[in-house]
């Protein structure tokens, strides 16, 4: 993808809507997309040290945790950021569902983006605020 249609197409991803041009642009020089073939393993749970925090431009992921899925992902959603907030191990896993392009983020980039965007840990603390309720309500079912 071009860099001024992945600034567009970042741009209109909720976590980074607030930015302004030229963060993005900073944000893009600070990571790269990647194409994850029809099953690969993106992140592995519990294994995995935290590498990279990563934003689904196209197609789709499971992700599982302790072998049960939780939920598929797709484009503007985002995962990988909970290991490299506290530096634990993964807590679940990511497989590509076909043919899956993220944007990648290292962690040094993305602990200094927080850092320097606020906006965007607070959308992070709303996703995550969002799956806590989701595995709640889920295990309240079950």
């Amino acid at each position: 993808m071009k860099a001024t249609q992945l600034e567009e197409h970042l741009s209109r991803i909720d976590l980074f809507h607030d930015m302004s041009d030229k963060a993005i642009r900073r944000l893009i020089g600070s990571g790269r997309e990647v194409l994850h073939e029809d099953g690969h393993r993106v992140i592995g749970e519990g294994s995995d040290l935290a590498m990279a925090f990563h934003v689904v431009l196209d197609g789709h992921g499971v992700v599982t945790s302790a072998g049960v899925e939780r939920r598929i992902i797709g484009p503007g959603d985002s995962f990988g950021e909970i290991s490299l907030i506290d530096g634990e191990p993964r807590s679940a896993t990511v497989i590509a569902q076909g043919p899956l392009r993220t944007f990648a983020i290292p962690r040094e980039p993305f602990v200094l983006l927080l850092d320097d965007h606020p906006e965007i840990a607070r959308g992070l603390l709303l996703v995550l605020c969002r799956r806590l309720r989701q595995a709640e309500a889920s295990m309240a079912g079950s």
